[in-house]
C-alpha cells in the first residue's frame, strides 16, 4: 500500500490543524473532512479544466474523465509523494485548434499524444542525471518568453468568441475582474469559474443558450471515446508544449516542496514522467493534455492540507461526474460571449505568466542576448508566422519557441567568443549597473579631498 501511495498517518486528532503545521502528504485528516477537502479540489479545477474542451470543441465529459483518471496515475507513479492535480493544460488550446484544421480531432489527440510521450522521456532523463541541463537550456529568459508567446498567440481567439456576443463577453469579464478583487480565500481564486457562472446566466436570459443536446442526452452513460491519428505535420505545433509543461511542472514540485518543507528533488523525474503517462492515455481516449493545476496549489496553500488522500478523492469524484452524459452536454452549451469574456482573461494571464518568470528571476533587460530573444520571439508568436515545409507546417508558436533557444544559445556563444558579453544575465542587487558604473565613474573624476 505504501509504495502506491496509498497508506495515509492520522494528522494529531485528525480533526483539526495546530497553528504552524501542515497536513503532509503522507498524512491525513479524519475521512469527512479530507473528502471536503478533495471536493474543493475539484471546485477549484472545474471552470479551467471545462474551458480547454469547450474552447477547442472536445468533449468536456472526456476531458474530465481522463484528469481524473490522471490523477490517480500520478499519485501512484510518484508514490503518494506530490500532491497534485491533472487539468487541462491551456498550452494545448492553440496548438489544438491549428491542428484541428489541418487533420481534425484524431490528428490534434495524435499531437497530444506525442508531446506526452516526450514529456515522460524529459521525465525519465531528469530522474537519471537530475534537472540542471534543463535549467540551463531553458534559463528564466527563454521560459518566460515561450510561455508568454503561447498565451499571447491565442488573442485572435478570443477576440473572434468577445465579437460573437459582446454584450455577454463584457459581463463575464468584469464579473472576473471584480471578484478576484472583492473576495478572499477560495472564492476568489475561483474569480473565473464565477465569472463563466454569472455570463451564463446573462447569455441565458438574451437567448444565446441551447439545451437541444443536452435534453436529449441520458443521464448515465459512457464518455465519448475517440481514437488518435499520427501526422508529422504536428509535430511543429506540439513540441513546443513540451518546453513548457516541463518549466510547469517541476515549478509545481519546487512550490509544494516549499510549502511542506520536505526535499521532492529526488521525484522531479517521476512527477514529469506520470504526466506524461497520463497526457499519452488522454491523447488515446479523446481528452485533452493535462498539466498539474496551480488552482489546487492554492486550495492547499489555503488550507493547509497537502495530503494526497485528498487528491484521491478528487480524482475518484471527477471519475465519477464524467459517467453522466446530460453533465457532459450541459458543460458544452456554454455560448460564445461567455467563452470571449473568459478567454480575454485567461489567455493575458498566460501571456502575463511568462512575464512573471522575468521579473521573479530578475531578467536583465540591459543585456542584448535576454532583449533580443524576448523581442524576436514574441513578434514570431503574437504574430503568428508561419513556415511550411513540405508536410510539416510551423506556427508562430513554433518558431518562436525555436527563435528563442535558437537566439539566445547562439548570441551567447558568440558573445563569449568574442568576449563582448559587458552586461550581466540577471539584474544585481541595488543600484542597475549603468548606474552603477556612472556611480564610479564620477567618483574617479571628482577631485580628492586633502
Amino acid at each position: 500500500m505504501s509504495m502506491l501511495g496509498i497508506k495515509w498517518k492520522l494528522h494529531g486528532t485528525g480533526k483539526s490543524i495546530k497553528p504552524g503545521h501542515v497536513v503532509a502528504p503522507d498524512e491525513r485528516l479524519a475521512w469527512p473532512l479530507t473528502i471536503g477537502v478533495g471536493m474543493q479540489h475539484v471546485v477549484a479545477m472545474f471552470g479551467a479544466t471545462f474551458l480547454v474542451p469547450i474552447i477547442t470543441g472536445m468533449p468536456p465529459a472526456t476531458t474530465l474523465f481522463f484528469s481524473g483518471i490522471g490523477t490517480l496515475l500520478f499519485l501512484v507513479i510518484t508514490k503518494g509523494r506530490v500532491p497534485s492535480y491533472l487539468g487541462s493544460s491551456f498550452a494545448f488550446i492553440a496548438p489544438i485548434m491549428a491542428s484541428q484544421q489541418q487533420f481534425g480531432v484524431p490528428g490534434a489527440l495524435g499531437g497530444v499524444v506525442l508531446a506526452g510521450a516526450a514529456l515522460a522521456l524529459v521525465g525519465a532523463i531528469v530522474q537519471k542525471f537530475g534537472a540542471g541541463w534543463i535549467n540551463r537550456l531553458m534559463p528564466p529568459i527563454v521560459t518566460g518568453a515561450i510561455v508568454a508567446l503561447i498565451g499571447l498567440n491565442l488573442a485572435p481567439a478570443a477576440k473572434q468568441n468577445f465579437d460573437a456576443a459582446p454584450v455577454t463577453a463584457v459581463v463575464t469579464l468584469t464579473t472576473i475582474i471584480l471578484v478576484s478583487v472583492l473576495f478572499r480565500g477560495i472564492l476568489g481564486r475561483l474569480s473565473i469559474l464565477v465569472g463563466v457562472v454569472v455570463g451564463y446566466l446573462v447569455a441565458m436570459l438574451r437567448g444565446e443558450v441551447s439545451y437541444d443536446k443536452m435534453e436529449a442526452a441520458a443521464w448515465v452513460g459512457l464518455p465519448h471515446f475517440q481514437t488518435p491519428e499520427f501526422h508529422v505535420g504536428v509535430l511543429g505545433l506540439f513540441v513546443p508544449v513540451v518546453l513548457v509543461l516541463v518549466a510547469e511542472n517541476i515549478g509545481h514540485v519546487k512550490s509544494v516542496a516549499a510549502m511542506t518543507g520536505q526535499n521532492l528533488d529526488g521525484v522531479s523525474g517521476r512527477a514529469l514522467m506520470a504526466d506524461g503517462a497520463a497526457m499519452v492515455l488522454a491523447g488515446f481516449g479523446g481528452g485533452s493534455g493535462t498539466t498539474t493545476y496551480a488552482e489546487n496549489i492554492g486550495v492547499m496553500a489555503a488550507t493547509k492540507v497537502y495530503s494526497t488522500a485528498a487528491y484521491w478523492v478528487a480524482g475518484v469524484f471527477a471519475i465519477v461526474l464524467s459517467f453522466s452524459p446530460k453533465f457532459g452536454e450541459l458543460i458544452a452549451t456554454v455560448p460564445p460571449g461567455v467563452l470571449g469574456g473568459a478567454a480575454t482573461m485567461l489567455y493575458g494571464m498566460i501571456g502575463i505568466l511568462g512575464v512573471k518568470i522575468w521579473v521573479q528571476n530578475k531578467v536583465n533587460f540591459s543585456n542584448p542576448v535576454n532583449l533580443t530573444t524576448a523581442a524576436v520571439a514574441l513578434i514570431i508568436g503574437i504574430a503568428d508566422y508561419t513556415w511550411t515545409i513540405g508536410d510539416l507546417k510551423f506556427t508562430g508558436i513554433a518558431l518562436g519557441s525555436a527563435a528563442a533557444l535558437v537566439i539566445y544559445h547562439g548570441m551567447k556563444a558568440i558573445a563569449k567568443a568574442r568576449g563582448t558579453a559587458a552586461e550581466p544575465e540577471t539584474e544585481q542587487a541595488g543600484l542597475p549597473p549603468q548606474a552603477k558604473a556612472a556611480g564610479n565613474a564620477a567618483a574617479r573624476r571628482a577631485p580628492k579631498k586633502r
